[in-house]
C-alpha cells in the first residue's frame, strides 16, 4: 500500500501562484512540483511525552535524572514542533544539570530562529567547551553565524564539520553555501573539488548536481521519489529538496520561487529537520519579521 501511495504521489502536482497577476486574467503558476501529505505526528512521541511528564512528578528523583527527563522530553516537545515548551524543558535541565552539551546545542538552534544570534553562539561555545568532539556543535554555530551575517566564520566551522564526514553531501552543500556569499566562483570550484570525496549513487549527491548545475530542476524534481521506502521517507526527502531549491533560486536573485519553495518545506511539517527550522526563518528575513 505504501509503495502506491508514493507512486500517486510522485506524480501529484501542485501549482502555486505568483504574487503579482495581471488584471482580468488568471493567476499564472509558477512551480510545478511533487507533493505528499504532510508528514503526521508520532503518536509514540506523544505517549512517551505524557510517561516523562508522570515521572517528574515523582518526588524520589536525584537532580540529575530529573534533567535527563527534562532533556528527553524537550528533544520530544522540539520534534513535534513545540519549540516553546521545548525550550521550557531545556532551561530546567540545564539548570539542574550544567554540564549537558547537548542542550546547550538546542538553545543555540533555538535562539538562531529567534534571531538572538549573540546568545546563540553563546550556547554552542558552552556546548563545544563541554563536548570538543560534538560535530553537529560545528554545524549549527556555523548556521548562527551564516544568519549573523559572519560568513566568513561560519565557514570554518563548516569546514570543520565536513572534517569530520568528507563523503556528507550536506556537509559539503554548506560549505558551499557560506563561501559563495564571500566569492561565488570560489564556492563553485570548491564545491566541485569537496564533491569528488562523495559517492554519486547517494540520493542527496544530485543537491550537489543540481548547486554545480549538472543536473537540472526538471530532472533534480522527476527523479525525487526515486529509492523512496516510505511516506515518511518521502516527505523528509521533499523537506530537505525544496529548502535547497529554495537556496538556489535566492542565489539567483528569484524570491518569489525561493519563497514558494521554503513554504513548500514547511508544508511537509518534518519539525525535526533543520531544513524545517530554518525555511521558517528564511521566510521571516524575506518579510523583514524580527522574530525576537
Amino acid at each position: 500500500m505504501i509503495f502506491k501511495h508514493l507512486a500517486l504521489a510522485s506524480f501529484a502536482i501542485l501549482s502555486l501562484s505568483a504574487c503579482q497577476t495581471t488584471t482580468g486574467t488568471e493567476s499564472t503558476p509558477i512551480v510545478n512540483v511533487p507533493f505528499t501529505a504532510p508528514l503526521a505526528s508520532d503518536f509514540r512521541s506523544e505517549i512517551a511525552i505524557a510517561r516523562y511528564s508522570e515521572l517528574l512528578n515523582r518526588v524520589d528523583l536525584s537532580p540529575e535524572q530529573q534533567a535527563k527527563l527534562y532533556y528527553d522530553r524537550g528533544v520530544l516537545f522540539d520534534s513535534l514542533g513545540m519549540t516553546t515548551l521545548s525550550r521550557i524543558d531545556f532551561n530546567r535541565a540545564v539548570k539542574l544539570k550544567p554540564d549537558l552539551a547537548e542542550v546547550y546545542n538546542f538553545l543555540g538552534i533555538q535562539h538562531t530562529l529567534m534571531q538572538q544570534y549573540e546568545k546563540a553562539y553563546e550556547f554552542f561555545d558552552s556546548a563545544l567547551e563541554l563536548d570538543e568532539q560534538h560535530e553537529y556543535a560545528y554545524l549549527n554555530r556555523g548556521i548562527a553565524l551564516y544568519y549573523g551575517d559572519r560568513p566568513g566564520i561560519a565557514k570554518t566551522d563548516f569546514s570543520a564539520f565536513l572534517a569530520r564526514s568528507p563523503n556528507d553531501p550536506y556537509r559539503v552543500l554548506w560549505v558551499y553555501l557560506a563561501e559563495a556569499k564571500l566569492n561565488k566562483d570560489q564556492a563553485l570550484a570548491e564545491l566541485i573539488t569537496n564533491a569528488t570525496a562523495l559517492d554519486d549513487s547517494q540520493w542527496a549527491y544530485q543537491l550537489i548536481s543540481l548547486f554545480t548545475g549538472d543536473m537540472s530542476e526538471h530532472d533534480f524534481l522527476s527523479r525525487i521519489s526515486e529509492g523512496v521506502k516510505s511516506e515518511q521517507e518521502y516527505a523528509q526527502r521533499l523537506c530537505e529538496a525544496y529548502f535547497y531549491l529554495a537556496k538556489l533560486h535566492q542565489a539567483a536573485g528569484q524570491q518569489y520561487l525561493a519563497s514558494d519553495y521554503f513554504r513548500l518545506a514547511l508544508a511537509t511539517n518534518v519539525h525535526e529537520f533543520i531544513e524545517y527550522k530554518y525555511a521558517r526563518l528564511e521566510l521571516e528575513l524575506m518579510t523583514g519579521e524580527d522574530a525576537s
